[in-house]
């Protein structure tokens, strides 16, 4: 949709854009439209939400009605930005859908792979966020980002379709209606073999500290958070490595990694958050975290649960081979923490 340079429209919002901001959906709906032309409007009163004056960060509830005065537009039709799409190679499209796991009208599961990123940062162009509008026509929106996974961490990755979607699904990561199971091989077996972990953490701040590394802190401390995880032993190479199940209870920053290192058996691969154990020789390269499966519960009113399980990634299978665990024994892939609620 473009701007009427000399017509003050109405508009509805619809059911699938429920929760979603102001300057957001107006982004959405209209071409070109900056976040200063939005601010300016806004000051003036003349964007108005069911006649009354709004904020950029108003949240928006189905069935109001914004008011979008005339304006200029930041740019005429035909020199509008070619699709997204068009601007992806042709080799990274047909790596994204490779990717797809599951797919149906409100979400896409990647099995991401090591490597590449799950969105942009200083130096970093090539990343998930920009590359999921190949998985969709160029009349679709986009695909949002409603959790994240580290670069070096593979597995289940979940995108929204719409934007009611991404708001139901973001409402449930940030809370704990749903289930996140992780695989990892841990250098040792963390004692006892099943339990969980639980405490203080914050980044790492001052001179000559890794800023995007998490160290422990202490209740109350400033800008500490704190982190749960459940974790099981599934299976034990002797006492040099551990295939191990994880559930993390909140979602805080390399959760799993600092609570495994936490306990003296880091993550294989870890070159972040290490321990003093000896690393097995004939490992394959490369972080051994995987986000194994994801239940979701219904999104909608009709809708049932879904699970949705990824594959092992190839450094993790060679090392799997290498340490005799055998993944097709691991059954239903949220048996082995159900034991752990149940104590």
């Amino acid at each position: 949709m473009t701007w009427n340079a000399g017509q003050v429209v109405n508009l509805p919002v619809e059911p699938g854009e429920d929760d979603t901001r102001l300057d957001r959906w107006l982004k959405r709906k209209f071409h070109g439209l900056t976040q200063g032309q939005i601010e300016k409007t806004l000051r003036k009163g003349e964007i108005r939400v069911d006649g009354a004056r709004a904020k950029s960060n108003t949240r928006l509830k189905a069935g109001q009605t914004v008011r979008v005065p005339p304006m200029a537009s930041a740019g005429d039709a035909d020199d509008r930005p070619r699709p997204e799409s068009a601007r992806i190679k042709s080799s990274d499209a047909d790596l994204m859908r490779t990717l797809v796991i599951y797919e149906d009208d409100t979400i896409i599961a990647l099995n991401k792979p090591a490597g590449l990123a799950v969105q942009g940062g200083t130096g970093t162009t090539r990343h998930i966020d920009a590359l999921s509008r190949a998985l969709v026509p160029d009349t679709a929106e986009k695909p949002r980002l409603v959790h994240r996974l580290d670069r070096e961490t593979t597995g289940v990755l979940i995108l929204a379709k719409t934007v009611g979607a991404a708001n139901k699904l973001g409402a449930l990561f940030r809370g704990r209606d749903l289930e996140k199971i992780y695989w990892a091989v841990t250098i040792g077996v963390p004692h006892p073999q099943d339990g969980d972990v639980r405490g203080w953490m914050i980044k790492s701040v001052g001179p000559g500290d890794d800023k995007e590394k998490m160290r422990a802190a202490e209740q109350g401390e400033k800008g500490s958070v704190h982190a749960s995880t459940q974790y099981t032993v599934i299976s034990n190479a002797g006492q040099k490595a551990a295939w191990v199940g994880l559930k993390p209870e909140t979602g805080r920053t390399h959760q799993l990694r600092f609570h495994m290192a936490g306990m003296g058996c880091a993550i294989v691969g870890d070159r972040k958050y290490t321990s003093d154990r000896l690393v097995p020789s004939g490992l394959a390269e490369g972080l051994h975290l995987h986000a194994r499966a994801i239940r979701l519960p219904p999104l909608s009113e009709f809708g049932r649960p879904v699970e949705i399980v990824a594959e092992l990634p190839a450094h993790m299978e060679a090392t799997f081979a290498a340490l005799g665990f055998n993944a097709n024994q691991a059954g239903d892939p949220f048996f082995h923490l159900r034991k752990i609620r149940r104590r």
